[in-house]
């Protein structure tokens, strides 16, 4: 049995980021895995990380849930639309926030603490553009800065990708489909 936390990081409710997420639970409770869904805007916290690095931002009770979740868990799924070419600012503060190399005492040292050590990663991005367009035309800039400079920094190996492109394209039929796949890919844990 796995345990997971499925983070969707969009700035709206009901969308179809969170019936990914939702697929994704859903699946793996079948599966007989043990996952939690954190919704970015359902939680109440301060996206904004207010004195950078240099000073613990105490985590809100919605953000210490998470991040009790994250580090308790064997995988992470990340569910965030592509907006602009980047991750929805919300996301990025919700990771800002939990991801504070002091949050844990002891855990800084010389370098950024690795507190995802451990951990594999499924980021699942939905974006208007057809994906393939966005991997050679654009260069996946967003989900490489992710890689590298997010989850790699603080130990999450290995880090995969499922781009879902063309959202509004595909119609209900293939988005339907897709969130049948994450389902699936929630059962197995992978």
């Amino acid at each position: 049995m796995a345990r997971i936390a499925v983070i969707v990081g969009h700035a709206r409710t009901c969308t179809y980021c969170e019936a990914l997420g939702d697929s994704y639970v859903r699946g793996a409770h079948a599966g007989g895995h043990q996952a939690d869904l954190f919704v970015t805007s359902k939680m109440d916290f301060d996206p904004v990380l207010r004195k950078g690095f240099q000073q613990v931002q105490a985590l809100e009770p919605d953000l210490q849930r998470a991040h009790n979740a994250m580090l308790a868990a064997d995988r992470l799924v990340m569910i965030f639309p592509l907006w602009m070419g980047m991750m929805p600012a919300i996301f990025h503060g919700f990771l800002e926030r939990v991801l504070q190399p002091d949050l844990l005492p002891g855990a800084r040292t010389a370098k950024f603490p690795k507190l995802l050590k451990g951990k594999s990663v499924l980021v699942i991005v939905t974006m208007g553009m057809p994906a393939f367009v966005y991997r050679w035309w654009f260069g996946s800039y967003a989900l490489r800065a992710l890689k590298k400079n997010v989850l790699g920094l603080v130990g999450a190996s290995p880090i995969r990708f499922l781009l879902l492109g063309n959202v509004e394209g595909v119609g209900p039929t293939g988005r339907t489909k897709w969130l049948s796949q994450v389902e699936e890919r929630g059962r197995r844990a992978a």
